[in-house]
């Protein structure tokens, strides 16, 4: 009996957070995952370095490519080469707090740069399935919960950006019967967040104030609420986006809300500190125009996708203050540090 061939599945933004848990994923399922990173005079693939095969490996399943969202050409060249049978679209400039700072280069690549993605698709004549990564922040001043059949109202360059690419992947899907999806997700944290993202700001701080290495820790709206979930869960609803029959956009969450205030409470309670004794309010990192509560209904991702969230707040929160004093002890120690949770 002959063998299903292997499944091929393009990811952009692979060595971030989303996209070193989807690689994973899709490579226990039996993919061949090809990733596509930055070119950078430093190593920037920490997240992935795990699961690295070497070129020269027989049989790998892991391959990366230096290919910009800002190349079209290359793009399609890629996936001319490749002809994957999926592709994520992970990559951006995601920071909503340096979009504000950063907005051409933002809305160029996190909305111009899924445009070219879809065009290069389209251009180099693939059958493939697309998923787009939006996200909650494009809902932004518009009251929750919010699922698919809520309107947009972004309030940052960064959420701008993000609208665009959703309209653009539903653009393509009616245009040219692309099988395009939008996932839009709520927040997602694991010890793999960026260390300058609130929450991984803020377990990193739990650690190193514990081991006396920092007295303070600096924030900005404490009473912001966010819809948190755990992002290796969300790569799971990605994965079973592209796997109907029929493509269409979900919103996946946890429905539930906590204040910043509140993950700084249970964060540091998982360390046996007193949050209100470290943390301090700055309001040089108030965005110019905040997004005060974002609350999803997943209904749509549990009825048709079989999705459920498993990790809630709480879990999560300990979750990563465990994985961030594991990774200084080891620093501390000098042992070497493997950030594969």
């Amino acid at each position: 009996m002959s063998q299903l061939p292997r499944k091929t599945a393009v990811i952009t933004g692979i060595t971030g957070q989303d996209g070193s848990y989807l690689a994973e994923l899709l490579l226990e399922k039996g993919y061949e995952v090809h990733g596509l990173i930055r070119r950078s005079s430093s190593f920037n693939t920490e997240r992935i370095d795990h699961i690295y095969e070497d070129p020269q490996t027989v049989g790998r399943r892991l391959k990366l490519h230096y290919v910009d969202l800002s190349d079209g050409v290359a793009l399609v060249n890629l996936l001319r080469e490749v002809q994957p049978d999926e592709v994520y679209n992970l990559a951006a400039q995601s920071h909503v707090r340096v979009s504000f700072e950063m907005p051409l280069y933002t809305g160029d690549v996190t909305g111009l740069g899924s445009l070219r993605l879809l065009e290069a698709i389209r251009a180099s004549d693939v059958r493939t399935k697309v998923y787009q990564a939006s996200s909650s922040e494009m809902f932004g001043a518009t009251p929750p919960p919010q699922n698919e059949k809520t309107p947009f109202h972004p309030r940052s360059p960064y959420g701008c950006a993000k609208v665009f690419g959703y309209w653009a992947t539903v653009n393509y899907r009616e245009a040219y019967g692309m099988h395009a999806v939008n996932g839009i997700l709520f927040n997602h944290e694991s010890p793999r967040r960026g260390e300058t993202f609130v929450t991984r700001k803020i377990t990193r701080a739990v650690a190193r104030i514990q081991a006396g290495l920092q007295d303070r820790l600096y924030l900005g709206n404490l009473e912001a609420r966010r819809d948190w979930g755990y992002a290796p869960e969300y790569v799971e609803a990605m994965w079973r986006m592209l796997q109907t029959d029929t493509p269409d956009d979900y919103v996946v969450a946890t429905g539930e809300a906590h204040t910043v205030r509140e993950f700084c409470e249970v964060a540091f309670d998982a360390a046996g500190l007193d949050w209100s004794e470290y943390v301090r309010y700055d309001p040089s990192y108030d965005r110019p125009s905040e997004v005060d509560a974002l609350i999803g209904d997943a209904s749509k991702a549990s009825e048709q996708l079989g999705w459920t969230p498993q990790a809630k707040f709480a879990e999560l929160a300990r979750i990563m203050v465990a994985a961030d004093i594991e990774q200084l002890e080891n620093q501390v120690a000098g042992v070497g540090v493997r950030v594969d949770r």
